[in-house]
């Protein structure tokens, strides 16, 4: 009998406005990396009509501390070249600022060679490891690693910075939790 209670409290606090779920990670790349995983806060990227991804952001015990490891899921639901992601992330990254034209173009070769032609249902983890080094996956796969503490930082900034170009995906993503 506790149980049911204890469930039936948990589904009617989901239902309440802002109360999230303590909804813990089920892939095992996130469960690998960070511990403790729990999801912090997740959002729809919408581009005029379109949905591009939903994107899920995982920390220990679903507190996000930017120099802690964490991960960033990305399911895609449309198809999108490899390059253009490499583009549109570095794009990104050039409109926040503070990075000199070597650096993206370093940037944008490395995820060029990185990220694959996505297709819908492909997920995409990127994850800042306990190095602030980013790895990133397609599903358990490692496509590749950037070694470079400022990448991280920008990379992740696309969704997570305060100059971000998606601010109310990077508020359900941080799902109203200040740094």
């Amino acid at each position: 009998m506790p149980n049911r209670l204890v469930a039936t409290l948990l589904v009617l606090a989901a239902g309440l406005p802002g109360v999230a779920p303590f909804a813990v990670a089920d892939s095992a790349i996130v469960q690998r990396h960070v511990p403790d995983a729990a999801l912090v806060g997740e959002g729809r990227l919408k581009v005029m009509f379109w949905a591009v991804y939903d994107a899920r952001l995982f920390a220990t015990t679903g507190r996000l501390d930017r120099d802690a490891p964490f991960a960033l899921e990305i399911d895609y639901l449309r198809d999108v070249d490899g390059a253009d992601i490499a583009d549109a992330s570095v794009e990104e990254i050039a409109t926040q600022g503070g990075h000199d034209a070597a650096t993206l173009a370093r940037w944008r070769k490395t995820l060029t060679a990185i990220f694959p032609d996505v297709t819908a249902d492909t997920v995409l983890t990127g994850v800042r490891d306990a190095r602030g080094h980013t790895l990133l996956f397609d599903g358990e796969a490692l496509l590749g690693a950037v070694d470079d503490p400022a990448f991280t930082r920008a990379f992740f900034d696309i969704w997570l910075g305060e100059r971000t170009s998606r601010p109310a995906l990077r508020e359900r993503l941080l799902a109203g939790h200040a740094e």
